[in-house]
């Protein structure tokens, strides 16, 4: 007894396993393609079935492999007995202990200890059940002897099966007497198995493996099928860093310092599992998780790659945000931003922008979502009302990564309510002050410029005076203010013109109490004249034509010129031949070319006419001074106006409903600079329901006149053609009418 427990090395631990155990320590716990098997001893049952050949009638098993007490082998045994009462057994017939290897493994070699008592022909016989269903011993015994001895026994190949018998070894016609009984009996069992079938590892699925960008933690399942002595453990790797360890529920025992079955398939032929991965311990960018099992034999097998996409980072701030036309005051609500995406690198790309609007009296529009792929703008942001706000806005990536963070701020400036203005409340009939004072008030972006000019009652022109803004203590109104010109007795009615930052005109001839701005100048005395000869009255007419129109107001295209023409008359009508006229044309308010001035004479029926050449809108004045026959006639001016020449073109010509359309095109500033700022361009389409033309979008230009924007289609269902044209708008000191393009059309199909 003692020896046998010597040999076989001290019990150490007895279980399942000691928990999670490295996969390395895994496959070096066992020879490749071998595992042993511990029965009957230690502790340890016996995993194998009794048989009769008689049917139970001859024969008695008996196991007790599991002592209560601390002595491992104190008693144990699988024994068989025959049963003295039966009388006799037939020759050839047994009972036996039989261990089966499971399919895809073998027994290579066996050790044990084994004992007996026999008589009357009665063996004990110990060996293995080959392939083809047969026996054959490799141990018998057919005396008593009840010393518990060990043996060891290899085979080559491996055998499907070992068996213990108590045989009757007389022929199938002879007998053995059951009586004095005999028994054999066996433990302290170590089987060697051979299998040399690696396990067949897989990765099932989980959200790791669904495909697209990941991050944070997340699952994946994994498992293995074996076919011979079961699934042990397995490591998943990720880029060859282990992320999850796995020990199935193997029957097995630490013995000698190693650990061995106690069944002969120690472990499940098919396990799985799942693993946390915590992916914020990985670079962005894509990686190989790879998924290894080992069985009991510590055969090794790896699944096959699979790529995942990890991203925990967020982007970085927007670059370059921007607003179309620029960030100052605008009286148009229409943002338009754009802005330029940073580099991902290997990371998982833009996919949306978060944006927030907030301004005066607590408006926040909360935090919004604008989707789509590398996304790098966002179109008609609107303002509820005038006011200085702050649109917010940082980038989201595939991952679902964001960082309010980063955000980048961008004022966004709406004024579309014209300044308040009336002349200051001054002067007594007859006197006349040193200036001329209107007071301008604007809430939101504040006066930008303002002119005042005078006119003599019932004469048709204006002229400006030299004016300046006197700005008033903070929240108070600002001044517009020019000395008073030397003026010729008669009465005079004055004009203030002012415009705000955004761009929005107002014109006034009232005093803040509602009168009208008025000053009459009081004529000196003066010594009576000596009566001059009486002077037949005259009388003058002029009109223009040019384009498909005439009259006193006559509006021309860009470039075309216009003609002049009319009659001086006597009061009887007669014509008045040989006379020279007085003909002036001044330009409009911020042109740069100087006024014009023609001296025409009267043919024979007193008309005339004069050529005007192209130019910006202008003012004509027609007088006649008068001679010794005739008295001085004034024609009242005539107006002049030019629309604004602009070109507009557009790409792609043809798209789809969320693709951006390129807009390009240039205002022609034939004397006339180009506004500091730039000019001032709506593009428009035509509704078709109304026939009218509806703003899409404002701009400006360059100081050279060109402009770009980009539009895009966003609420377009089926086809539809949009017919588009650009409008240079009219603008405070832009001395031309409003002027459009010719109209383009654009192809739009819906998704």
């Amino acid at each position: 007894m003692s020896g046998t427990r010597g040999g076989l090395g001290r019990i150490v631990a007895i279980g399942v396993g000691l928990g999670v155990v490295l996969l390395l320590a895994l496959v070096g716990e066992a020879r490749a393609g071998k595992y042993e098997v511990a029965q009957c001893g230690w502790y340890l049952g016996a995993d194998a079935d009794w048989w009769d050949s008689t049917g139970g009638a001859k024969f008695r098993a008996d196991a007790y492999c599991t002592p209560a007490g601390s002595d491992p082998f104190d008693g144990v045994h699988l024994k068989s007995f025959t049963r003295e009462s039966a009388g006799t057994v037939s020759g050839t017939r047994f009972a036996r202990w039989r261990w089966a290897a499971p399919p895809g493994a073998g027994i290579t070699q066996v050790r044990g200890t084994w004992w007996h008592a026999l008589h009357d022909g009665l063996e004990q016989r110990i060996g293995f059940g080959n392939a083809g269903g047969g026996f054959d011993p490799f141990l018998v015994a057919g005396t008593t002897d009840t010393a518990p001895r060990n043996f060891v026994k290899g085979v080559w190949p491996p055998q499907p099966a070992l068996e213990d018998r108590l045989l009757c070894a007389r022929a199938e016609g002879k007998w053995c007497a059951l009586s004095p009984g005999s028994w054999s009996g066996l433990r302290a069992l170590t089987i060697t198995l051979q299998d040399d079938y690696q396990p067949a590892p897989f990765i099932m699925g989980g959200p790791l493996t669904e495909g697209g960008w990941r991050r944070g933690n997340q699952d994946v399942a994994i498992g293995a099928d074996d076919f011979g002595a079961g699934v042990r453990g397995g490591e998943t790797t990720l880029d060859g860093a282990r992320v999850g360890l796995a020990e199935y529920g193997c029957e097995k025992a630490l013995i000698g310092g190693g650990w061995v079955g106690t069944r002969m398939r120690p472990c499940p032929t098919h396990a799985w599992t799942a693993h946390s991965v915590a992916t914020g311990s990985f670079s962005d960018g894509p990686h190989m998780l790879v998924h290894c099992a080992t069985d009991f034999a510590g055969n090794s097998a790896c699944a096959e790659p699979r790529t995942v996409l990890i991203d925990n980072n967020p982007p970085a701030h927007p670059r370059n945000l921007a607003l179309a036309g620029g960030d100052d005051w605008r009286p148009i609500n229409d943002f338009d931003l754009s802005w330029v995406n940073p580099g991902q690198g290997p990371a998982s790309p833009i996919a949306g922008a978060y944006w927030r609007i907030t301004g005066p009296a607590g408006y926040d529009t909360g935090v919004k979502l604008a989707s789509g792929r590398d996304l790098a703008g966002l179109a008609d942001r609107n303002l509820p009302r005038p006011g200085t706000f702050v649109l917010s806005l940082w980038l989201r990536d595939e991952a679902g990564n964001d960082a309010p963070s980063s955000a980048v701020e961008i004022p966004l400036r709406f004024d579309d309510v014209p300044p308040g203005l009336a002349f200051a409340v001054a002067s007594v009939d007859g006197e006349v002050p040193d200036q001329i004072r209107a007071e301008v008030s604007d809430l939101h972006s504040g006066p930008a410029s303002g002119t005042i000019g005078y006119r003599r009652l019932n004469a048709a022109e204006w002229a400006d005076l030299p004016t300046r803004i006197e700005a008033g203590p903070a929240g108070e109104k600002a001044s517009l203010v020019a000395r008073t010109p030397e003026l010729e007795p008669g009465t005079y009615v004055f004009r203030a013109d002012a415009a705000d930052r955004a761009g929005n005109a107002v014109s006034t001839t009232m005093r803040a109490d509602g009168t009208e701005m008025a000053i009459r100048k009081v004529p000196p005395p003066v010594a009576p004249k000596r009566a001059l000869a009486p002077r037949t009255k005259a009388r003058l007419f002029a009109r223009l034509r040019g384009g498909h129109g005439r009259g006193d107001a006559l509006t021309i295209p860009f470039g075309a010129p216009a003609l002049l023409s009319g009659r001086l008359t006597r009061a009887d009508g007669a014509g008045a031949a040989g006379r020279e006229l007085r003909v002036v044309a001044r330009p409009s308010r911020g042109a740069i070319t100087e006024a014009d001035r023609f001296t025409v004479v009267t043919g024979e029926r007193g008309g005339f006419e004069l050529r005007l050449g192209p130019g910006p809108s202008r003012r004509i004045s027609v007088a006649f001074a008068g001679d010794a026959g005739l008295e001085p006639a004034r024609r009242p001016s005539l107006d002049l106006r030019v629309r604004s020449g602009v070109s507009l073109s557009a790409a792609p010509p043809s798209l789809r409903t969320g693709q951006s359309l390129r807009l390009s095109g240039r205002v022609r500033t034939r004397g006339a600079p180009v506004p500091r700022r730039g000019k001032l361009v709506a593009i428009q389409y035509l509704e078709a329901a109304t026939g009218r033309w509806r703003p899409v979008l404002v701009t400006r230009t360059d100081h050279g006149g060109r402009f770009r924007a980009h539009y895009r289609f966003r609420y377009v269902s089926g086809t539809a053609s949009v017919r588009l044209r650009a409008t240079a708008l009219a603008e405070e000191r832009w001395p031309y009418a409003p002027g459009s393009s010719r109209p383009l059309t654009v192809r739009v199909r819906g998704r």
